[in-house]
């Protein structure tokens, strides 16, 4: 694994989750920056940029790097239409500095920005499609998590909160609530079926709601509910792997899924 440098404090947080998601990926697909200059097409000093926070990754880098690391890029897409509006508009009126060479600003054609006239467009447009892919992602893990309860109404050992899934007025994330119940000897809590995924820091959606809710079903308090894959929550999943005696690194992969599911 890279050993990266952290991200400019001032980046806005959504920028700093796309990055965070682009760091995993490639670090996932054990490609040095030079290799995957050579299979993208951008230079290595162009991903030393992007991966580093100075600049922002252009639309086809992403979807780049999304496709060598095995991840659907149609998600990192929308987390990037999300970024290049707080990059455009960053929070506070702070803009993040541009990179330099001897102290001439060097200019990066890559970042997207909004016109004087376009602004409000663009910002409904983003927040349409971050809510359109949080919403149907969370539908659709509510729906096969029902189905398969209700196949297993039968189980023995259940244990069950009142849940809800609701899209929170004036936002674009989905917040998230717990059912838990054991089916066939697992814990599911109504929010993701996986036992594979690997969730960690910057991380966002329903299976990272899963985990909050089931670390919560194991005595250990992540914080909120709120399927955000933050500091509280990373820290609670360390607590978990100490206990459960497995690896402590703060990400849920299977095995972590194994403890937290059994």
């Amino acid at each position: 694994m890279s050993r990266w440098k952290a991200l400019p404090a001032e980046l806005d947080p959504r920028v700093r989750q796309l990055l965070v998601r682009l760091r995993r990926l490639k670090d996932h697909s054990g490609l040095s920056v030079r290799q995957l200059a050579a299979r993208t097409g951008y230079s290595p000093k162009s991903w030393e940029r992007y991966l580093g926070g100075r600049s922002l990754p252009p639309r086809e880098a992403v979807e780049a790097l999304a496709r060598i690391g095995g991840d659907d890029p149609t998600r990192l897409l929308a987390l990037h239409e999300v970024a290049a509006e707080a990059w455009a508009n960053p929070r506070g009126g702070t803009a993040v500095p541009e990179p330099s060479v001897g102290g001439t600003a060097v200019p990066e054609p890559e970042i997207l920005s909004a016109g004087p006239d376009d602004g409000g467009t663009r910002s409904l447009r983003v927040a349409l499609v971050a809510g359109a892919v949080a919403l149907v992602l969370a539908v659709s893990s509510a729906v096969l998590v029902t189905m398969r309860l209700m196949d297993h109404d039968g189980g023995k050992g259940t244990e069950e909160t009142t849940t809800t899934v609701t899209l929170s007025a004036g936002t674009s994330a989905p917040s998230y609530t717990c059912r838990v119940k054991q089916v066939d000897g697992l814990w599911y809590a109504g929010n993701s079926l996986t036992r594979s995924a690997t969730v960690g820091y910057g991380d966002s959606g329903p299976a990272v709601a899963e985990v909050q809710c089931l670390l919560r079903r194991a005595g250990i308090s992540p914080g909120g509910i709120d399927g955000m894959f933050g500091p509280l929550t990373q820290g609670a999943v360390k607590a978990f792997q100490r206990q459960a005696r497995l690896d402590v690194d703060g990400v849920v992969g299977p095995h972590t899924w194994k403890a937290l599911r059994g």
